[in-house]
């Protein structure tokens, strides 16, 4: 099978980590979720008690921690410094400061470099997920999937993916949904935004396995014509 560079971008609740996994795991694929990074290194801001308000102590302290992504999809891993960061990275503390972190462009810099490694490192090919991937980290991608959905759509994907303290209303989480499109899409450095010669897929009334599918025909598609 020939390598290929797969980039999925797409605002959150799209379905973007759990296609990407899955088509990765199905075709033989490495898989890097690039948000996971950004959430890592803003977990550590927090942690490390960077002021995460003031974008001067952020890029001051934007080379500091060692993040490492593990690309099994299957088991997909992140660390900072060491540390297993895959639970911390997804508490509400984190999701309300990451897009505010990720806008400084020497955080973007940094994270950027690293994903652009372990793209070059992934022999058989990999499946890139994030927000900026075929726009700005892996422009000359073979394959660019936009992912799309209604706000209500993705509201109620992510309500089912918070537990307990952290659960939300739907409409609470479709306002911080929009709210944080607004952010990414409005940042000055690598915005959320579809790239020119991606393929644009609503997920809004497919099922995960219909996503997929439509996915890995795509990716095979792409293969075959290399």
């Amino acid at each position: 099978m020939e390598s290929v560079i797969v980039a999925i971008d797409g605002p959150s609740g799209t379905g973007k980590s759990s296609t990407s996994k899955a088509v990765a795991a199905e075709l033989g694929l490495s898989y890097l979720d690039t948000g996971a990074q950004y959430r890592a290194i803003t977990w550590w801001m927090i942690s490390n008690g960077v002021d995460v308000d003031d974008p001067l102590a952020i890029a001051s302290a934007a080379a500091k921690p060692v993040i490492e992504s593990g690309t099994d999809p299957s088991a997909p891993t992140i660390t900072v410094d060491g540390l297993d960061a895959s639970g911390p990275i997804r508490t509400q503390a984190v999701t309300a400061r990451v897009s505010a972190v990720s806008a400084v462009p020497e955080v973007r810099a940094r994270i950027t470099e690293l994903q652009r490694s372990i793209a070059a490192a992934a022999e058989k090919g990999i499946v890139v997920e994030g927000r900026d991937i075929g726009t700005t980290v892996l422009p000359d991608a073979d394959l660019k999937i936009f992912l799309t959905a209604s706000p209500e759509a993705r509201a109620a994907r992510r309500s089912g993916e918070l537990k307990g303290k952290e659960a939300t209303d739907l409409a609470t989480t479709r306002d911080a949904l929009i709210k944080r499109d607004q952010a990414d899409s409005s940042r000055k450095t690598s915005p959320l935004a579809k790239a020119g010669d991606a393929v644009e897929v609503d997920t809004t009334d497919l099922t995960l396995a219909q996503v997929i599918e439509c996915v890995v025909t795509l990716v095979e598609e792409k293969r075959a014509a290399k």
